[in-house]
């Protein structure tokens, strides 16, 4: 991620008068080409940006001699791996710049390939049953026969047999493509999130440059937000500040139509893990960021790259103004083809948004005619609708569209035998979309991707941060609110929670929350949980203190006391561990009132304490008086009732806590992935490091604990936990994980039957099948869940909660949880 500069300086000679000079760079490190102290073109070698145009006709009056620098990075556009794509940075990889010079460009050399590049693909693509294909490979033909390339003067009569087929137009029933100039951008990935300033920089001023020269083109740019947020500061803060010139020239091309701020959220985010508030506040920052900068919200939605999308989300966007959205993701499906390109997508309530994937299955076309063929072929909406998106240009490392593709488009643009291509906008493909609208299908419920399902486990302290920072603002939230309302002198703590809200918010983009990225960016964003918790701790102090302040002076002659908080909806009665006079710990059993607070002097007792026995047989039985449990030594649970109904909820001959390890070897995407086939390399954990024993004898709290080794050289200590009156049993979990490419669950065998279960998502909940009937239900061998999943009959069931994890499954009677 080091940063060379180069001192260029260039001396063009006399004699290119009237020609167009490049000055040109191959470099496998990205680059950046400053003029007069301004960024004036991008340079990536992936991204086919080779080259910056000194002159498109050299005058007598234009600068002959200049200085140029080049800032060169040792990165390239995928970042700093060897020898595949997703490898992590090598750290003695080296990067090498290999031409540096200023060449004379011929374009009529270049318009020539560009006319013979369309016209053989046509005659290779449309087919022998197409006539088409044959008077454009005679017309290439005739264009060999025509030109004789050491003399020039002959070009114009071959480029004017292209313009003549290129210009024979279509029927009025030919499908529209809206292409749109695009550079999907990852905040970070193979990349730490400070690199991404230098590729928005990159991608963007090459951008501009095009639309200097292309008056036409488009460019819908999804990624603005992020800017502020890497700095904590006001919106285009860094632009202002690194790259005021080329802050200045995109604001012109917005105001011109050209430039398109488009997604609607502060960053592209994961579409499954963030809770429902995070989402709220990824829409809420996203559209305020639109208004105060454009003066309108964004209709669309933008999200083409997240590894599924929750049901609740429609429901979101039309609470946040918006109807449209576009992804093309679910192309990447595994095991079943997605039945649509267009259609409207239903989620938990019937809020329903107008759904686009680009048929190309792609948001990094090249504008050439296989593209334009397959969007065509491949529309699954055929004669519901007659248009569809193509979104051009290098993508996930930056780069962005090139003039290449533009004149491709270009000669496309109505060409018979072709689908017609016309450069367009977001807004005007879905306006079109919206009057065909009539005939389109209906999806409900979530968009599943049949693919990554190790994302909702890889990188278990991002998946812990997540959730945890989550709460905390939760009760930051809460409790300001609350002594705003007791004290009108208290100052809420807007900006703040707005800075430690956007630190969450980019670390749910959609590489780093499902921890696909690399080890650089995993350290950034325990960095910003770790301030988020710092921040979040004092903000709630300082928020306690000023509601409940006459309640923590103490007062002479008073007994000791407790101030307990809860800032959840509904009355609580839970035991509490506390400090005591002599500093020891003490348990108590409290009631609190719903968002709310109580002063606890003497705690209440018990309808029933805990009863802790040791059998014979080394197994512990414990009873509160709504559960009764059995444990045996190697920490199973082979006992659950319900006192009252007598219940039993553990099969006979089942073990429930049962640890199993599982290989989790994927095919390629090794941090994203686990496949289908691992389910057969289970094997229990079953190795005893230290058998199970008492640790709390009873009382207001019985607990046991007990060790495992997982694997070669992981273990696990557990402590089972039942408090009075409490109706559920936990398990408090700590492993040190040693392992290499293997899966750790945790199962509950029970005796409920039903052929659906229920998980909890954002502000709401789900069910998918407990069978493999079809190739979609098995399809989701491994899915994603909040805080709950739920298996239950009539009058009955059993629920797995969890307080930091993501991955779960329900198959069968087994309910399970992704450690």
């Amino acid at each position: 991620w080091e940063t060379c500069w180069f001192k260029v300086e260039l001396s063009i000679p006399p004699a290119w008068a009237g020609r167009e000079v490049h000055f040109v760079w191959e470099s496998d490190g990205e680059g950046m080409v400053w003029r007069d102290a301004q960024p004036v073109q991008g340079l990536t070698k992936e991204g086919e940006k080779t080259s910056y145009i000194l002159t498109s006709s050299l005058k007598e009056t234009d600068p002959h001699s200049l200085t140029l620098y080049v800032e060169l990075a040792c990165n390239g556009l995928f970042g700093a791996g060897k020898g595949s794509m997703i490898a992590p940075p090598d750290p003695d990889r080296r990067f090498t710049l290999s031409k540096a010079e200023l060449v004379v460009f011929n374009r009529d050399v270049y318009e020539l390939l560009v006319d013979l590049e369309i016209l053989l693909d046509m005659a290779q693509l449309l087919g022998e049953e197409n006539q088409r294909s044959f008077q454009a490979l005679y017309t290439a033909n005739q264009m060999v026969n025509v030109c004789d390339i050491m003399d020039p003067s002959t070009f114009p009569a071959a480029r004017d047999l292209a313009a003549a087929i290129f210009s024979q137009r279509n029927g009025e029933s030919q499908h529209t493509i809206h292409a749109v100039g695009h550079c999907h951008i990852d905040s970070a990935w193979l990349w730490p999130y400070e690199e991404t300033i230098r590729k928005c920089a990159r991608s963007w001023v090459t951008v501009v440059r095009l639309m200097e020269c292309n008056p036409e083109l488009t460019f819908a740019c999804s990624q603005l937000r992020l800017i502020s947020v890497l700095w904590q500061a006001q919106q285009f803060e860094w632009v202002r500040s690194w790259y005021p010139g080329l802050y200045r020239q995109i604001q012109d091309f917005v105001a011109k139509g050209q430039f398109v701020p488009v997604g609607g959220t502060w960053v592209e985010m994961d579409g499954n893990l963030p809770s429902g508030e995070s989402m709220v506040r990824q829409f809420l920052q996203g559209q305020r960021f639109f208004q105060e900068q454009f003066g309108r919200i964004c209709s669309e939605f933008w999200l083409p790259d997240t590894f599924g999308y929750s049901a609740q989300l429609p429901q979101l966007m039309r609470g946040c103004g918006i109807r449209r959205f576009l992804t093309q993701k679910l192309s990447w499906n595994l095991v079943n083809t997605f039945p649509h390109h267009t259609f409207f997508w239903e989620g938990i309530d019937g809020s329903r948004v107008l759904t686009h994937f680009p048929p190309g299955d792609s948001y990094e076309m090249h504008g050439r005619v296989e593209e334009m063929l397959k969007t065509v072929k491949n529309n699954k909406d055929k004669g519901r609708v007659n248009h569809s998106a193509l979104l051009f240009g290098f993508g996930d490392g930056g780069g962005g569209p090139t003039q290449k593709m533009l004149d491709r488009m270009k000669r496309m643009s109505d060409a018979d035998g072709l689908p017609r291509v016309q450069i367009s906008t977001p807004d005007r493909l879905f306006s079109v979309l919206e009057k065909e609208s009539s005939q389109l299908c209906t999806w409900v419920g979530e968009l599943f991707l049949e693919l990554h399902n190790g994302t909702y486990t890889t990188q278990a302290q991002i998946k812990k941060g997540n959730r945890e920072c989550e709460r905390i603002l939760h009760d930051v939230e809460v409790l300001s609110t609350l002594a705003v309302a007791r004290d009108g002198a208290f100052q809420y703590p807007a900006s703040q929670l707005q800075r430690l809200w956007r630190l969450l918010l980019l670390n749910q983009f959609h590489d780093v929350l499902p921890g696909s990225c690399i080890q650089l960016v995993v350290e950034d964003a325990l960095q910003y949980y770790a301030e988020i918790r710092r921040a979040g701790a004092r903000l709630q102090e300082e928020a306690v203190q000023s509601l409940c302040r006459e309640l923590l002076q103490p007062k002479a002659g008073s007994t000791e006391s407790t101030l307990v908080l809860n800032t959840l909806p509904w009355e609580r009665t839970e035991v509490i561990s506390r400090t005591g006079p002599a500093g020891t710990e003490t348990l108590a059993l409290v009631t609190v009132p719903s968002m709310g607070y109580a002063l606890v002097r003497e705690p209440l007792l018990p309808p029933q304490p805990v009863a802790v026995r040791k059998q014979e047989d080394g197994s512990i039985a414990m009873e509160n008086g709504v559960i009764a449990v059995c444990l045996d030594m190697m920490g199973h649970l082979t006992s659950l009732r319900l006192v009252d109904s007598e219940r039993e909820a553990v099969p006979d001959g089942c073990y429930a806590n049962q640890f199993a390890l599982f290989d989790d070897v994927p095919l390629y995407w090794d941090a994203w992935d686990v496949m289908d086939y691992h389910l057969e390399t289970r094997k229990p954990v079953t190795t005893l490091l230290k058998p199970l024993e008492i640790t709390l004898a009873g009382g207001l709290r019985g607990s046991a604990s007990f060790s495992l080794q997982i694997g070669e050289s992981s273990t696990l200590t557990q402590e089972i936990i039942l408090d009075a009156t409490c109706p559920y049993l936990r398990f408090l979990t700590q492993v040190e994980w040693k392992e290499a490419h293997k899966f750790l669950k945790v199962e509950f065998p029970v005796q409920v039957r039903s052929t659906n279960a229920t998980y909890e998502i954002q502000f709401g909940h789900l069910q998918r099948p407990t069978h493999w009937n079809t190739s979609w239900d098995w399809a989701r061998f491994e899915v994603w869940a909040h805080k709950w999943l739920d298996l239950s009959e009539h009058g009955f069931g059993v629920a797995l909660l969890n307080d930091c994890k993501y991955g779960a499954s329900a198959h069968g009677n087994v309910l399970s949880l992704s450690l």
